[in-house]
């Protein structure tokens, strides 16, 4: 017999009001309460709301939207494309920054689950989430693989390392590094590094990485640009596994009076408007944003449509274009 919520209070030994208030989100519960909720939720694995929607057939109107993190430009303006595609067909977003934290991606999930979204687009940067492959919404992935079931969007990162490295080669480079944090098999940064390295050994030079991870703050970042820009290696050109490395490294560059580009040449990765119109002589790789927006969009209405229709491909690969400028 399915489990209803209150066999989901009876065993986390609280009300229902509190399962209820747990499921949505709404107010303050401890933590230690809402491990004991989510505990009892999956041990009866209870998951609210979907029979009862599916019996009446109806839909929310409201796309979740599962994002590592919002204040990154270049993940906020693929929001902002998304919810201008979904607001101008009648449907709300419900906007989730999971950061690097996947119980509390794990939280969202179940809330969105409770609100009844019509489904979620996925852009987590947490791997290991079984629960993409329990719910029955329809999904849709950006740039990460979630399940076989689960399609995917992403730009052609492994092309556009493809292009930034060889743009430095041309200019005459001759030790250039890689800057990020390649460390997961599969995820955007390590195909980026995989285009650097490529080209890199096409070109017969050597391959050399110095470590900037996504999530350190921007002055843990800018103290390990300057130790490398410090360190007496030869480099003449980097390759910033995103556009605000590259800025920092260009503003280290000029405090420490290495010229760019003559001494150092230097192309990141997104091309954000943002950075566009705020540094733009700043070389670097463009994701196209809007058409990542509108395929995420168009597939995940296809799920909702018909969540049992076999897709043409399950995996949609997007080409990225290197705008060049002062940096290189």
């Amino acid at each position: 017999m399915r489990p209803k919520l209150t066999d989901v209070a009876e065993k986390a030994g609280c009300s229902p009001t509190t399962v209820s208030r747990v499921i949505n989100n709404y107010g303050y519960i401890s933590q230690k309460t809402r491990d004991r909720v989510y505990a009892a939720m999956r041990e009866l694995n209870y998951q609210p709301n979907t029979l009862a929607r599916s019996l009446q057939g109806k839909q929310t109107k409201m796309i979740g939207v599962i994002m590592p993190s919002i204040t990154n430009p270049f993940f906020a303006e693929l929001v902002a494309a998304i919810e201008d595609k979904l607001e101008a067909d009648g449907y709300k977003m419900l906007l989730c920054d999971a950061g690097q934290d996947s119980d509390k991606e794990r939280r969202y999930l179940r809330m969105l689950e409770a609100n009844q979204v019509d489904g979620i687009i996925a852009g987590s940067h947490n791997l290991g989430i079984e629960e993409y492959q329990r719910y029955g919404l329809p999904i849709v992935s950006f740039d990460r693989d979630l399940s076989d079931q689960v399609p995917i969007v992403t730009s052609d990162n492994y092309q556009g390392g493809c292009l930034a490295t060889q743009a430095l080669v041309d200019a005459g480079c001759g030790h250039v590094y890689f800057v990020g944090n390649p460390v997961k098999t599969g995820n955007p940064t390590s195909r980026r590094f995989d285009g650097y390295a490529d080209t890199v050994a096409a070109a017969g030079l050597t391959v050399h990485t110095a470590r900037s991870a996504f999530y350190e703050s921007p002055a843990a970042k800018a103290r390990e640009l300057r130790e490398l820009l410090t360190s007496g290696r030869k480099i003449d050109g980097v390759f910033c596994s995103d556009d605000l490395t590259a800025i920092l490294l260009l503003k280290e560059a000029r405090k420490l009076g290495i010229r760019v580009p003559e001494d150092l040449k230097i192309v990141g990765f997104d091309g954000t408007q943002l950075v566009q119109n705020y540094v733009p002589e700043l070389a670097t790789v463009v994701q196209p944003v809007p058409d990542l927006a509108g395929t995420l969009v168009k597939l995940l209405y296809e799920r909702i449509a018909d969540p049992e229709k076999k897709l043409a491909q399950n995996s949609y690969l997007l080409p990225v274009k290197l705008l060049r400028n002062q940096t290189v």
